[in-house]
């Protein structure tokens, strides 16, 4: 009985040792992933792509890395650190293409799982407003409302997946904050674009009126 218990145990300690040091080349990849990831998104937001692309290209490595890494360890896999950097990864790779006006990059072309894709569109619609504040602060309209409505179909498609949030990892509460920040940005808009209007008015009335002036004197 000793014996055996003692094969057991033996056999139990080496298989946890390979799944802890799957787990310690894995974690660190994750944290690395997800500050590319950062980085690229602050490049785009100042438009600088070329290095926001380069930045997503080592993300993109060592998020394959990480699949690589565990294989054989889906507990650990699905744990929660692989798919925190798959979906900030989807983040700034969607966020990077839609302010480019390029096509959404799907799932499967991002190597990322479904859920993990689908919050992190949900969190680029927080970075387009961001964007879309910083380019109305700079006087730049004529985007903003194709950026308005690129948040509102991801809106749409966000709230057309209707599973529990085992299968989604919290998509709902996703979606809900989507739903804020998409509300909140459209009344923004709406306030910026009328009072150019109105700006753009008055000046017009300004001018005329100047036109006008000499008239008064003949």
């Amino acid at each position: 009985m000793a014996e055996n218990l003692e094969i057991i145990g033996q056999s139990a300690i080496e298989h946890l040792a390979l799944k802890h040091a799957a787990r310690e080349r894995a974690l660190p990849k994750s944290r690395t992933a997800i500050r590319y990831c950062a980085n690229s998104i602050r490049a785009a937001h100042r438009q600088e792509f070329s290095a926001a692309q380069e930045l997503l290209s080592h993300a993109a490595t060592l998020i394959a890395e990480i699949a690589a890494d565990l294989q054989q360890h889906q507990d650990i896999y699905y744990a929660g650190f692989a798919q925190d950097a798959q979906k900030e990864y989807t983040e700034a790779a969607t966020f990077a293409a839609l302010i480019q006006h390029q096509p959404f990059p799907a799932a499967d072309k991002l190597g990322v799982g479904w859920a993990a894709y689908l919050n992190g569109l949900g969190e680029a619609v927080g970075e387009l407003r961001r964007y879309i504040l910083d380019q109305l602060r700079q006087g730049h309209y004529a985007d903003c409302e194709t950026y308005l409505r690129y948040m509102d179909d991801i809106y749409a498609l966000l709230i057309s997946v209707d599973f529990p949030d085992a299968i989604t990892s919290g998509l709902r509460r996703t979606t809900d904050v989507t739903r804020g920040i998409l509300e909140k940005t459209r009344g923004d808009l709406t306030s910026a674009i009328g009072q150019l209007h109105l700006q753009q008015s008055m000046q017009a009335l300004q001018q005329e009126l100047q036109r006008r002036q000499p008239d008064s004197y003949s």
